[in-house]
C-alpha cells in the first residue's frame, strides 16, 4: 500500500506507512530514509533536504523551502517510498551488559508476580530477546525498542517516578528502553547498564543507538557493572559493545 504524503508546514513532508508498530512497517520507513540519504548526493531535486527523522511508522523529510520545489520533492519522495524497503541495510548489533541487582531493578519483583514468573525467569526472557530500535525520542538518545516477549508486556506505572536513574533498562507495554539521562519516567525498571547512551565526546554521533539497530542484553554482576562504568568514564571505546550481526 502506498504511503500517505502529508505536508508538515512549509519545510517538511511526512510519509506515513501504516498505523501500527510492526517490523515490516518500520523496515519501509528505514528503507526510505536510506534511499533519501543516497539520492541527496545524486539528485538535484533532493539537494534541499536538510534532515530525515524516522519514527515507528513514518518518515519526516525536512527541506529548505527557499531551495526546494516542494510539490516536486513530495512526489519524488512518494516514488522513492514505493520500494524503499528493498535496499534497507541491516543496522548494527549491540550487546549491552545489564545488572539486575535489586537496587537497579525495583519493578522486577512486581512484574514477575503479575506474570506468575520467578524474577530469574523474567531476566532469562529479557536476555533471550533481540530488541529492535524503532526510533529515538523523549530525550536525546532515548531508544524506543520493540521485541519485548508478549508474556512480559506490562503497563506503565500508575504514577511516574520523579527520578529515574540514567541507564535504567525499562519496559512499558510492548516496548523496551534505556533512559540515557536521569529524568521523570513511568516505565517499569528492570535493570541498569553501565553503557552511556548519549555522550558528547562523540561529536559526530553522540547517541549510541540509531533507528534500525538491534540490541541484545547479557547479565553482569554489580562488580562488573561498576568496573565497566569506570572504564567507560575513562574512554572505553563504544565498539567494545558492538557485535557482528548474526545473519
Amino acid at each position: 500500500m502506498p504511503p500517505r504524503l502529508l505536508a508538515l508546514g512549509d519545510s517538511a513532508w511526512t510519509l506515513e506507512f501504516g498505523s501500527a508498530i510492526h517490523p515490516a512497517i518500520n523496515a519501509r520507513v528505514m528503507g526510505l530514509a536510506e534511499r533519501v540519504a543516497q539520492a541527496r548526493d545524486s539528485e538535484p531535486l533532493l539537494a534541499s533536504v536538510t534532515d530525515v527523522v524516522p519514527t515507528f511508522r513514518s518518515l519526516t523529510v525536512h527541506y529548505d523551502p527557499l531551495l526546494a520545489d516542494a510539490a516536486a520533492l513530495g512526489e519524488r519522495l512518494r516514488v522513492l517510498a514505493q520500494d524503499g524497503h528493498q535496499d534497507m541495510q541491516p543496522g548494527r548489533l549491540w550487546h549491552l551488559p545489564v545488572c539486575f541487582d535489586d537496587e537497579f531493578a525495583p519493578d522486577l519483583p512486581r512484574l514477575a508476580e503479575a506474570k506468575g514468573l520467578h524474577p530469574a525467569e523474567v531476566i532469562q526472557r529479557l536476555l533471550a530477546a533481540t530488541f529492535r530500535v524503532y526510533m529515538l525520542g523523549f530525550q536525546p538518545g532515548f531508544p524506543y525498542m520493540g521485541g519485548v516477549p508478549s508474556e512480559l508486556h506490562m503497563p506503565r506505572l500508575p504514577a511516574p517516578r520523579q527520578k529515574v536513574p540514567a541507564q535504567s533498562l525499562a519496559v512499558a507495554g510492548e516496548m523496551c528502553a534505556v533512559y540515557p539521562w536521569e529524568s521523570p519516567g513511568g516505565w517499569n525498571l528492570l535493570g541498569r547498564t553501565p553503557v552511556v547512551l548519549f555522550d558528547l565526546r562523540h561529536a559526530e554521533q553522540p547517541a549510541l543507538l540509531a533507528a534500525g539497530d538491534e540490541v541484545r542484553c547479557h547479565a553482569v554482576d554489580r562488580a562488573t557493572h561498576d568496573r565497566l562504568s569506570a572504564e567507560i568514564a575513562r574512554g572505553l571505546p563504544r565498539a567494545t559493545f558492538l557485535k557482528a550481526p548474526e545473519r
